[in-house]
């Protein structure tokens, strides 16, 4: 090809002239517009040039990485406008990017490299200047120092030496004047004795001076060296101390050129390192082209620091007079903050509960570092969770703070009573509880104390409630105390030996120590109670006493006759034998134990058990302690406060008032009470609103706390448990004491397989609410000594609810367990029935490889699963195809009998194995 122009050329390859010359140019071959020629060489040397740009090699071949990549990519989506039609308008937009990676040859790396390095050392070269400077620095001004020093020292020496020679200056002149003045005054004592006429004429007299008026001129001559003296060693005084202003402004000036230089120092080697850094930014950059090496750069990880304000930092500058501008900036680039020494510990006071937000501001710490201190501890937590008390101080503890537990309980100080208020204590009569096994005769015994057939009005002959009665005996008033005997009532029996003074265990002579005998031990031990043993049932001929003492020395209770301090008194509640001896026992212990209580202010009480009747509202048994409740007083019991509209006795017999040791019925609270809580006189109706509602907030935040705190628990439980079962209950009892014995007896009925969760709970009858809540959470309704009114029975017929109806807990425990029992998978079990040894194979045409087997053992039966042994070792489990005897098809091989068996889907059966046939029999569930 010959010679031709720029522009043809650019007509040929198909590009502009204009992007031609600008690619001659680069190329190295000089060309300045379109019309100019261009040789064969030329345009071959363009060629090479552009291979090798687009990553080419000299011969042609691509080379293994190219230098210069370019990235382009295109998407696509969707808007949509809103506008007046429905759906609006969509709009198509495509955003297009563009990238271009350059890779550097080895000649450029090897620059930027040597570039580097001499960075490098120049930088080393500045430290090392800077260092010798400082040094240099250091020693100057140490020698301007010595030199200050001692020249201060001199000037010190020469003006104490004049200040000491302008004092005796001043002494001297006042020498002067005092001997001028003695000899005006002995000058003037002269005159007055010689009393003779002057002679001398008047110009005489003029040109001479009497002795008094010399004496008179001598005074203010030393008068007037004296104020001279003195105006020297004020100037002195005042030249000593314009030398030392002049020297503190040299020294400042001093120290000014010290910083400045220091800070030209700092500022010349920050400038190297911006300078180092912009090379290493600009390296990284053009590094960029490496995909491997892209997003590698290094970032500077700015860790948070709290800074805290330096001694003398704070507030706003202000120039000093005498310092000079240069200062001034100086000071300006000094920051006003110091790193903490120590770290900081707060005292943190924790209330009852707290929100996780609250926790962390107290603390001066964020929100997250609170949470991740919880989750350490095993608990998941949100910024707004509420803590219990326990778990905020295990988490200010952890970070390192001091917890200081305070209790938010001022509004409750308006019940706290003074011992003037209360009175002097009187004798009061004792409060004995009755304790013992099912059926050892507690409530028998009681009965025939107060002369009632208390026990024909329980269910099954059972005490279920807690019964609280003031019996008048001969040897005073005693108030007793029935617990049941069931062990689902522990809780009862619990409380009833709380707020006792003496405990009579019953226990039956020809039974024994049960269970419930020892829980009852325990509760006594436990409330510091007195213990009076009953041996009930003396009456009947297989009575042993001896071994009720032996047994229950074997628990730490000794009789007296023992050598121990427990009174053991025989008795029969059906006759009545020992019965006075049994109440002449309790009184003796009472006056021992001398019991007393204020009988004067307000009332202070436990309530003994507590139930919602449907004529008069809620009724709550409570026995009072201390003062006297009356008919009308104001009260606060746990979370429910009202006025006592009417009081009645064990007899339903109204009351005006009731003293220590009293039991009443109340009616007028707001809600149903839990019992165990206690009942306290509030001043007004404002109080006692407020505390109830201070206390039910406080327990519903508590309860929160820990039902947020347990969320984890549960669902590492569930994740454990699978596919666990659970029966949902809802249960409605007469008395809170039997809700809370029924729903802990059904919760410990609980297994791995089936759990009992209660769902709702409540005393009175089922009503409307309780049918929705079973129907919606698909559980049981169960009545324990209730029933349900008609709204309930209209939804509980439409939703078709299970409603189980119970005066007894043996019968209601009973039929629960055996619907959790109903809910358990079915469980089959494998039994085997045959056993052939397979003692050769043979091959059919017709069903492929046929094991000719002997039956060893059982029967081989055609339908049933098998499973193939090979070594006692099971290697397939599968069912029979065929079973044969000779040529016929048979159901059935008995054992002793040799047969041909056809394995469905296996054809590895060898000589030796073994070929077992089982059933799977089904087996009844159980918990």
């Amino acid at each position: 090809m010959s010679d031709m122009r720029v522009k043809d050329l650019a007509g040929t390859v198909g590009i502009t002239a204009e992007r031609l010359v600008e690619q001659l140019n680069e190329a190295g071959i000089n060309v300045s517009k379109p019309d100019d020629m261009i040789t064969e060489d030329q345009k071959q040397s363009l060629l090479k040039f552009l291979q090798q740009r687009h990553g080419k090699t000299a011969d042609g071949a691509t080379a293994s990485s190219p230098k210069k990549i370019t990235l382009k990519r295109k998407s696509l989506s969707e808007i949509k406008l809103g506008g007046a039609t429905r759906g609006g308008k969509s709009v198509s937009v495509e955003v297009r990017k563009k990238r271009t990676y350059v890779k550097r040859s080895a000649t450029e790396e090897a620059a930027a490299a040597a570039d580097l390095l001499k960075q490098k050392e120049a930088e080393e070269h500045a430290a090392e200047v800077a260092r010798q400077e400082q040094e240099r620095l250091e020693q100057e001004s140490k020698r301007k120092q010595v030199e200050d020093d001692s020249r201060r020292q001199q000037e010190a020496e020469q003006e104490a030496a004049a200040v000491a020679a302008a004092i005796e200056a001043e002494n001297q002149a006042a020498e002067e004047a005092r001997l001028a003045a003695e000899e005006e005054k002995k000058a003037l004592e002269e005159e007055a004795k010689a009393k003779k006429p002057a002679v001398k004429s008047k110009q005489k007299a003029e040109e001479e001076l009497s002795p008094s008026q010399l004496a008179h001129k001598k005074l203010e001559e030393a008068d007037a060296r004296r104020r001279a003296a003195n105006l020297a060693r004020i100037d002195a005084e005042k030249a000593l101390e314009a030398k030392k202003k002049a020297r503190e402004e040299e020294e400042a000036l001093e120290k000014v050129r010290e910083e400045a230089k220091a800070a030209a120092a700092e500022a010349q080697a920050k400038e190297q390192k911006a300078d180092v850094r912009k090379t290493k930014d600009a390296e990284v950059r053009h590094n960029k082209d490496k995909p491997s090496r892209r997003g590698q750069r290094k970032e500077e990880d700015f860790e948070r620091k709290e800074l805290h304000v330096s001694e003398g930092k704070a507030g706003r500058r202000k120039k000093k007079k005498g310092v000079s501008q240069s200062r001034t900036a100086v000071r300006e680039t000094e920051h006003g903050f110091s790193k903490p020494t120590a770290p900081v510990v707060h005292e943190v006071s924790v209330p009852d509960t707290i929100s996780v937000s609250d926790l962390a501001q107290r603390m001066s710490v964020k929100a997250a570092e609170v949470i991740k201190t919880l989750m350490g501890l095993g608990t998941m937590a949100t910024i707004n969770q509420v803590l219990d008390q326990d778990t905020a101080v295990i988490v200010v503890e952890e970070m390192g703070h001091v917890a200081k537990p305070i209790h938010e309980n001022e509004v409750e100080q308006a019940l706290q009573v003074s011992d003037e208020e209360l009175g002097e204590a009187v004798a009061r009569a004792p409060v004995v509880t009755v304790m013992g096994h099912v059926d050892h005769g507690k409530t028998s015994l009681l009965d025939y104390i107060r002369r009632t057939k208390v026990t024909s009005g329980e269910a099954g002959g059972i005490t279920q409630h807690i019964g609280a009665y003031k019996v008048e005996t001969s040897r005073g008033e005693v108030t007793f105390l029935d617990t049941p005997g069931h062990a689902a009532f522990t809780e009862m029996r619990s409380r009833g030996a709380k707020v006792t003074d003496i405990v009579i265990l019953v226990v039956a002579a020809d039974d024994g120590v049960m269970p419930q005998t020892i829980e009852a031990v325990q509760h006594a031990k436990a409330a510091d109670s007195v213990l009076i043993v009953a041996v009930n049932k003396m009456d009947k001929p297989e009575a042993n006493p001896d071994r009720v003492k032996q047994e229950l020395a074997n628990h730490e209770v000794i009789p007296e006759d023992w050598g121990g301090d427990v009174q053991f008194v025989p008795v029969s509640a059906l006759t009545g034998q020992g019965v006075d001896d049994l109440l002449d026992a309790i009184s003796l212990q009472a006056e021992v134990m001398e019991l007393s209580a204020p009988e004067q202010g307000p009332a202070h009480g436990t309530v003994i058990e507590a139930r919602l009747d449907k004529g008069r509202g809620t009724v709550v048994t409570v026995l009072v302690q201390q003062g006297t409740l009356k008919k009308g007083d104001i009260v606060v019991v746990g979370q429910e406060f009202g006025r006592v509209r009417a009081m009645f006795n064990e007899q339903g017999q109204p009351l005006d008032s009731a003293g220590p040791s009293t039991p009443v019925e109340l009616l007028g609270l707001s809600g149903t009470p839990a019992a165990g809580d206690e009942l306290q006189a509030a001043p007004d109706d404002r109080t006692a609103r407020e505390i109830a509602n201070f206390r039910q907030t406080k327990a519903r935040e508590l309860k929160m706390a820990q039902q947020q705190a347990a969320k984890l628990d549960d669902m590492f439980n569930k994740m454990e448990a699978g596919d666990v079962k659970t029966l949902n209950v809802v249960i409605k009892g007469d008395v809170h004491g039997s809700v809370e014995a029924v729903s802990q007896g059904l919760q410990k009925l609980s297994t791995d397989l089936v759990k009992v969760r209660v769902v709702g709970s409540g005393v009175g009858g089922i009503n409307e609410t309780d049918a929705q809540l079973a129907a919606a959470s698909d559980a049981i309704l169960i009545g324990f000594n209730v029933r349900a009114d008609n709204a309930a029975r209209k939804v509980i017929s439409e939703k078709g609810l299970d409603v189980q109806y119970f005066s007894i807990i043996y019968d209601l425990l009973d039929v629960v367990t055996k619907a959790m029992t109903g809910m358990l998978e079915p469980v089959y079990k494998d039994e085997i029935i045959g056993l052939a040894r397979v003692d050769d194979v043979f091959s059919s045409p017709k069903f492929g490889d046929i094991a000719g087997c002997l039956v060893i053992e059982g029967v081989v039966k055609r339908h049933n699963p098998i499973r193939v042994l090979r070594d006692n070792v099971v290697i397939y489990e599968g069912e029979l195809e065929s079973l044969r005897r000779f040529k016929d098809d048979v159901n059935e091989v008995n054992s002793g009998t040799e047969c041909g068996i056809g394995v469905k889907n296996y054809k590895d059966v060898k000589p030796g194995d073994h070929i077992e046939v089982y059933e799977r029999v089904l087996m009844k569930p159980a918990l």
